[in-house]
């Protein structure tokens, strides 16, 4: 099973190395070889009736084959409170996409050997020398207790959701929401003056869910991870990630902050309450954000803004192996270690989690809608989503912005089984 996915890998990289690397275009009035046209125009009348049943408020849709646009619509509106339409650079908080993001920056170190994937983090940031994990908790006060763990977090722990640090308020263990807002832990973003290196700071000094490399949990790993390129580079996150990935990928509307030009571009979050969609209030993070505030935090884990065409060149790049627009960002072998599975047994059974993605796996292809063996895949929290198939050298991406019940919205499983109907 291992030996063809490497394969399938190495096959890619082999065809990408002859024809120099494609990127993100218009396909013009030609038809692109592979894909059909008229099961692209389906996908279209999904998505408009999805729109007028009000299942979603607006959207904005890419479907990229062989680095050729074939598809690229926007829906809807970007604020229904104030007529405002969707436009197709529309810019879109993707929260945890920005994960994959954070883990090519630690990839990139990594192969200029400025670390190893197997170092404990105490060795950067030394506040996480003696992890503890929790042992009792009480919840009349949230006080608790702990025992010393055995292990040390290592990178490898932070990068694939295995280290038992937790995330806060949307964690799914009440105690662990209750300890991170006591300590003052940021969880998503802020539009309050902290840095990430505090957060994290605080964050080290608090209880694990469980001994590293013995779960997967969902965390503020990649915050983590974001605070270490800092301490690395000797850079600002956010400057690292602009000049080593942004714009060498010409990602010129992925940002953590947005310029004054950018603002009324951002897609205003919705929530579907008495029979309509209306604005999402200030809850436990900040709908002003990444507008407004001190704008002093850039969380790894969730904190960029981004259009579907600029996530497109990012997903191209990693079928591209490791180019795009002649820059070399990552070697192709570091791409195939990235795609194995890295945590055994700890995760589902249809995918597997490498260092940076969700990687679709022959159980996956049998359930069907997902993809080949190899797609990759993640979304973020307000509801955008994407995935890669680096067989079918096909991309697609359908990014929303809402948060809560919805109005039954059932657009992000349809537009992927859709898409590889499509394929010829």
């Amino acid at each position: 099973m291992k030996k063809s996915f490497y394969i399938s890998w190495l096959l890619l990289f082999g065809v990408i190395a002859s024809s120099l690397a494609q990127t993100i275009s218009p396909a013009g009035s030609a038809a692109v070889p592979g894909i059909s046209k008229d099961r692209i125009d389906h996908i279209d009348a999904m998505l408009e009736q999805a729109i007028q049943q009000q299942n979603v408020p607006g959207l904005v849709a890419m479907i990229v084959k062989e680095g050729k646009i074939v598809y690229h619509s926007a829906k809807g509106y970007a604020s229904v409170e104030h007529g405002k339409k969707m436009e197709k650079n529309s810019i879109f908080r993707i929260a945890s996409q920005t994960k994959a993001i954070t883990s090519t920056a630690i990839l990139i170190l990594w192969e200029e050997g400025k670390l190893r994937l197997d170092d404990p983090i105490s060795k950067y940031i030394p506040e996480f020398q003696h992890p503890q994990v929790l042992a009792s908790f009480r919840y009349s006060d949230s006080s608790y207790t702990t025992k010393p763990s055995a292990r040390q977090i290592t990178i490898r722990h932070l990068l694939t959701h295995t280290s038992g640090l937790g995330y806060g308020v949307i964690d799914g263990d009440e105690r662990m929401k209750m300890i991170y807002q006591k300590a003052g832990v940021v969880d998503l973003f802020t539009t309050e003056n902290i840095t990430i290196g505090e957060s994290v700071r605080r964050l080290a000094k608090l209880p694990l869910h469980h001994e590293p490399g013995a779960k997967y949990t969902y965390s503020e790993g990649l915050d983590v991870l974001g605070y270490l390129v800092e301490i690395i580079s000797g850079k600002p996150f956010d400057v690292f990630l602009k000049e080593r990935i942004f714009d060498p990928l010409g990602m010129n509307d992925t940002r953590f902050y947005l310029s004054a030009a950018q603002a009324p571009r951002l897609v205003e979050v919705h929530t579907f309450k008495g029979g309509k969609w209306v604005p999402f209030p200030t809850t436990f993070y900040d709908p002003a954000y990444p507008i407004q505030g001190a704008k002093a935090f850039f969380s790894g884990g969730a904190g960029l803004s981004s259009t579907a065409e600029d996530y497109a060149k990012f997903l191209q790049l990693y079928l591209n192996g490791g180019i795009y627009n002649g820059k070399r960002i990552l070697s192709p072998t570091t791409i195939e270690m990235a795609m194995q599975n890295q945590v055994g047994d700890l995760w589902n059974a249809d995918r597997h989690y490498g260092l940076a993605f969700g990687v679709v796996n022959e159980r996956g292809v049998a359930l069907g809608g997902m993809g080949g063996k190899g797609t990759f895949d993640w979304g973020g929290y307000f509801n955008t989503q994407y995935f890669a198939d680096p067989n079918q050298k096909i991309i697609g991406l359908i990014f929303k912005q809402t948060s809560g019940s919805g109005n039954g919205d059932d657009t992000g499983w349809k537009f992927r089984q859709m898409v590889f109907s499509a394929v010829e």
